[in-house]
């Protein structure tokens, strides 16, 4: 078997999902990427995922990462980490997922402009009321 019909099989190949989510850049590392499938963050065509679960090219993955939450279809499998342009087309994020995304973004953009922000660090007094203030006495 040739190096380039060896490394097709392999790409056709499952792949483990912790090792995708990091290669398709959800994750910085593979250890936080296992740590979401084991918290039940991660679910594989409406099944919950082991780390140890594969993925193959049309399954459904539901990922949450913190707020937002992702619904993609794997159109390619890959369990090296390479570059952005390449981990884009492992995927494909469905239309009502980034429209989803879009709005919370957009909603938390709003809030953030709403708030008021001190125009400068307290001075020690007023730390020491914010303190007092937080502990409830």
């Amino acid at each position: 078997m040739s190096e380039t019909d060896r490394k097709h099989n392999e790409a056709a190949a499952p792949v483990r999902v912790d090792k995708w989510l990091w290669a398709a850049r959800f994750f910085k590392t593979r250890s936080l990427a296992a740590k979401a499938v084991k918290g039940g963050k991660v679910r594989i065509n409406e099944h919950r995922a082991k780390a140890s679960t594969t993925v193959r090219a049309g399954d459904r993955v539901d990922v949450t990462k913190g707020e937002t939450a992702f619904e993609v279809e794997v159109t390619g499998l890959s369990d090296q980490r390479g570059p952005a342009s390449v981990a884009e087309t492992l995927y494909v994020e469905s239309e009502a997922s980034r429209k989803r995304r879009e709005a919370q973004s957009a909603e938390r953009r709003s809030a953030r402009l709403s708030m008021p922000r001190p125009t400068a660090r307290p001075d020690k007094k007023q730390r020491r009321q914010l303190r007092r203030f937080k502990q409830g006495e």
